[in-house]
């Protein structure tokens, strides 16, 4: 396990880029955080990532943002969750997960949670698994790249947020 803990007018980013347990908690009033991960995976690997933003302070601010390309046979998993604890009113937190796939023996599941204990906080998620937009392959195919690096440019394109 992974654990951080951010101090009162602290503000960190923390990059995560291996399978394991991360835990981000923000002790002080006024911390910050930024969590970004990004993972590409091929091969029989599999992925476990477990995030866990705990806001133990008023007015503290996270923003978790985690992308993954998954290939051949690779099994994933991205598990993200935003705790709020009573005494943490006017937290700001928000948490991203996304998972492109790109074969069809590939497989991602992405769960995102908020565990809210106070009332005056402004939290929200959002999760995605998907596959390559066609259309966007067809469009960059339609001005002369070859299908591998259209594909190349749209999963590098899609991990550059992170990256």
């Amino acid at each position: 396990m992974y654990k951080f803990q951010i101090r009162k007018n602290q503000t960190k980013t923390i990059r995560i880029d291996k399978s394991g347990k991360y835990v981000v908690e923000l002790v002080g009033e006024g911390a910050e955080v930024e969590v970004v991960g990004g993972f590409r995976a091929k091969d029989k690997e599999q992925i476990e990532i477990e995030i866990e933003v705990v806001h133990k302070a008023k007015n503290t601010n996270a923003n978790t943002h985690i992308r993954g390309v998954v290939g051949d046979e690779v099994q994933a998993r991205v598990v993200g969750t935003i705790k709020v604890l009573p005494g943490a009113q006017k937290t700001n937190s928000f948490l991203t997960e996304k998972v492109l796939i790109l074969s069809d023996k590939a497989r991602a599941e992405v769960v995102p949670n908020l565990e809210i204990e106070a009332d005056d906080v402004k939290c929200s998620h959002a999760a995605t698994v998907g596959k390559i937009d066609e259309e966007q392959l067809f469009y960059l195919m339609s001005r002369g790249l070859r299908q591998a690096d259209a594909r190349d440019i749209i999963v590098e394109g899609f991990l550059a947020p992170v990256l």
